[in-house]
Formats: structure tokens, C-alpha cells, sequence
């Protein structure tokens, strides 16, 4: 039996180390789109902070950990996939077969359709060469302007502001991370960014950018004035890899659409990490989370699925934790609140601190917050487990900070249930 993971970032690194530690190591082909060793992206970040080496990001440190475990790497990139014979096609004009494949390929940077987003100056911060750009094109007191405040914009942000340069960040939403962040929260997260010298401009357009003749470039703004930069970093977004899947009749969305086994409409096809659309816990629909843990999850299931040992993903659940130049965030679940649903909020702007709770009837749906690390992980039990609150939603309506009270409680109730 050949197996044939395309990615090697954690999905698929993850989903090859479990395929040999399930004992088919010797038939696994990992395919890697870049020149390097397989590495996390959200290792960049402390490299261009110049925390870590470049080996530093690296996903396994110890020498021929792949060929230990029988795994053969490729640098290789996949141009088609023939589904009926069972076949890859890379880009160098070779092929390779498979008898089970996974597709992790991930996610690239989308950069929005406006003049001058090709010029030298402008880069993506998505890969290691991308860093070594930017390290290459920085140093301090230049004027850098971050184009995108999103989760990954703001993990760069902060990157940039420890190599010591003039940062703005432009943002064309109404808020900073808008995808894990309503408008209280994202408007502390941007006023603790000007307090720290990061200049923020939300509901912000860039119309085109341009050279200047001298090495620097403008950027015209929209209703605003143009402004100049050293260097011009894009973080406006990302999309799944599935070009490469065009005429393999394996079906996509926003994602490669897979089941609760990790399988595609495909036989012997499955699809993990950031290229994959899975089931969302809440919800129950498809949807893509970018996220390292759904990822590894994803791969470690995946990989049991292909080597027979049925095994069902319940779905994953959205969550992200920021730490956005030492002020930390977070989100789980519906964040954003349910249909028809109630919320709890307690606000301290003066101090960055905020917590929201979402409820559906007296479970716990969602939460954010800010300026806070405890009970966070209570939170996410109490979401995950779908656990009924009962009179304890109403003293949470009062006070959300009774978070920790209600977990307590309602833990107590279920072991004397049980008991």
C-alpha cells in the first residue's frame, strides 16, 4: 500500500508520522512545495523577531527523523491530479502513484487586485524566503507599512515592532481582527497598538501603490493622504491551495469539501489542515479553520482513516489566542453570538480588559476576551461540552466573571448525577 501526503506542514507532517507509527513506514511519500525542511509558518514570526534561527522553525530538529521512520521527502510541486489513474503530475514533469492520498496543502497569501502589489517592495510574510525578504529590507527606524490587521497581520505586527522600525498598520475593515474580534474588541486591541507607538488606520482602503525614484514607495489612500514607506508588508488575507485540483472531479467550496473521516467525494482521497472545508463543532457545517491545533488534528485523523482504522472527526471548534504586543486575546466558538441567543458583557477600556459570553437557551456558545488569561480554558470546556447552566446562566447575565462559580457548580452537579 502507497501513501502519498502532498504538504508538509503540521497537517501533513503529523499525518505521516502517524501513518508510520501505525506501521506503514517505507510506503509513505511526503511532498513538500518548498525547498526546505517542513517547518510552521507560525514559527516566522519569532524569526523575523530574530528569537529563533531559521533552523528554529523547523517542525522535527532530530537528524533522518523522516528516514527513521521511513518516510521519503520530496520537494516537489503538484500540478494535476488524475483521480481515476491514481496519479500525481508534479510541475518538474514527473509523476508519482498513490494508492491513498491526503491533500494538505494548505493555504497561500491573497493580495488585493490594485496597482503595484508586484513590485519588489511589496511582500507576503508566508514563508521562509518571504522572511528572509524582509529581514533583507528592514532595519531599524525604517518606515514600514503592514497592510492587513487580521490574526496573521497582527502576529507580523508584532514581529515588525521587535526589529525596531516605524510601523503602520492599514486596515479596510472597521476594526482590527475582525475575524475573531468584535468592534470594542478591536478597537482595544488598536488603541493599545498607538500607545505603543504602532500608528492604526481602520476603515482604511489602498488604492495602488507605487515607486517613488529613491527606493521608497507611496501608497495612495482612499478620502486620505497618500503616505511612504521603506517596505510595504502584505497580510490582507489567505485562500486554499486547490488550483491543482482543477478536472480531478474532487468537489471544493472554500475548502476541499471532506466528510467526518477526513474523506472527499473521491475514494482513497482525504484532505486535511487549511486546504480542507470540515465540519464545524457549533454548527455543523463545512467550513475552513486556519488554525495549527485544528490542523494537527486533522492529520492525525486523517492518516488513521487511510490506514483503515475508522475513526470519526466531531468537528472542530473556531478558536484563536493572540498576543498582540503583550496584551493577549481570545475566541472560541461563536464569538459573534448565536441566533436568537443572549450575551453577557463587562467592559474595562481604560484598563484593555473585556469579556463577552454568547449563550443559545443556557448553554455557552462563544466567548471573547481581552486583558484576561484565566478561566479561559473553563470557557472552552463549558463550550465544547455543550453543558446546560441552568440557573447559573442567569447570575452569568449578571456577572460574567462568575465564569469559574458556574463551571464549579455545574461540574459538582454532574458527578453527583452520575454518582
Amino acid at each position: 500500500m502507497s501513501y502519498v501526503v502532498v504538504g508538509a506542514g503540521p497537517a501533513g507532517v503529523i499525518a505521516a508520522e502517524t501513518l508510520s507509527r501505525l506501521g506503514h513506514g517505507g510506503n509513505i511519500t511526503l511532498v513538500s512545495g518548498e525547498p526546505e525542511a517542513p517547518y510552521s509558518r507560525m514559527a516566522i514570526p519569532y524569526l523575523l523577531a530574530e528569537d529563533i534561527q531559521e533552523d528554529g522553525t523547523h517542525l522535527r530538529h532530530g537528524k533522518g527523523h523522516y528516514d527513521d521512520l521511513g518516510i521519503k521527502v520530496v520537494h516537489e510541486r503538484v500540478a494535476s491530479i488524475d483521480s481515476k489513474g491514481k496519479s500525481l503530475a508534479f510541475e518538474s514533469g514527473g509523476s508519482l502513484g498513490y494508492d491513498k492520498l491526503l491533500l494538505a496543502t494548505g493555504a497561500t497569501p491573497v493580495r488585493p487586485p490594485i496597482p503595484g502589489m508586484d513590485l519588489d517592495g511589496v511582500k507576503s510574510c508566508w514563508t521562509l524566503e518571504d522572511a528572509r525578504q524582509i529581514i533583507a529590507n528592514s532595519k531599524p527606524g525604517d518606515n514600514v507599512v503592514l497592510m492587513g490587521a487580521g490574526f496573521i497581520g497582527c502576529i507580523i505586527l508584532e514581529a515588525l515592532v521587535a526589529r525596531k522600525v516605524n510601523l503602520t498598520v492599514i486596515e479596510m475593515a472597521d476594526r482590527m481582527v475582525a475575524r475573531m474580534m468584535d468592534k470594542t474588541g478591536g478597537d482595544i486591541i488598536a488603541d493599545w497598538c498607538e500607545n505603543q507607538g504602532v500608528k492604526v488606520m481602520i476603515s482604511t482602503r489602498v488604492n495602488g501603490v507605487s515607486e517613488n525614484g529613491d527606493g521608497t514607495y507611496k501608497l495612495e489612500l482612499e478620502g486620505k493622504d497618500s503616505i511612504n514607506a521603506d517596505l510595504v508588508v502584505c497580510a490582507t488575507g489567505v485562500k486554499s491551495n486547490m488550483e491543482f485540483l482543477e478536472g480531478s472531479g474532487i468537489e471544493t467550496d472554500m475548502g476541499v469539501l471532506i466528510n467526518e473521516h477526513m474523506e472527499t467525494n473521491v475514494p482513497d482521497i482525504y484532505a486535511a489542515g487549511d486546504v480542507a472545508a470540515g465540519f464545524d463543532f457549533m454548527t455543523d457545517k463545512h467550513d475552513v479553520h486556519a488554525i495549527q491545533p485544528t490542523a494537527s488534528e486533522h492529520g492525525r485523523c486523517a492518516a488513521r482513516n487511510m490506514a483503515g482504522d475508522r475513526t470519526a472527526y466531531r468537528g472542530s471548534l473556531v478558536m484563536n489566542t493572540l498576543n498582540t504586543l503583550g496584551l493577549i486575546s481570545t475566541s472560541y466558538g461563536l464569538w459573534d453570538g448565536a441566533e436568537g441567543g443572549d450575551e453577557s458583557i463587562s467592559v474595562d477600556k481604560e484598563r484593555s480588559k473585556y469579556l463577552r459570553l454568547n449563550f443559545k437557551d443556557d448553554v455557552l456558545v462563544g466567548t471573547l476576551a481581552l486583558g484576561m488569561t484565566q478561566h479561559v480554558g473553563v470557557m472552552r470546556g463549558l463550550i465544547q461540552t455543550k453543558t446546560p447552566l441552568g440557573k447559573w446562566k442567569d447570575v452569568l447575565m449578571e456577572d460574567p466573571h462568575q465564569i469559574m462559580s458556574a463551571y464549579l457548580a455545574c461540574a459538582q452537579d454532574a458527578s453527583r448525577r452520575i454518582g
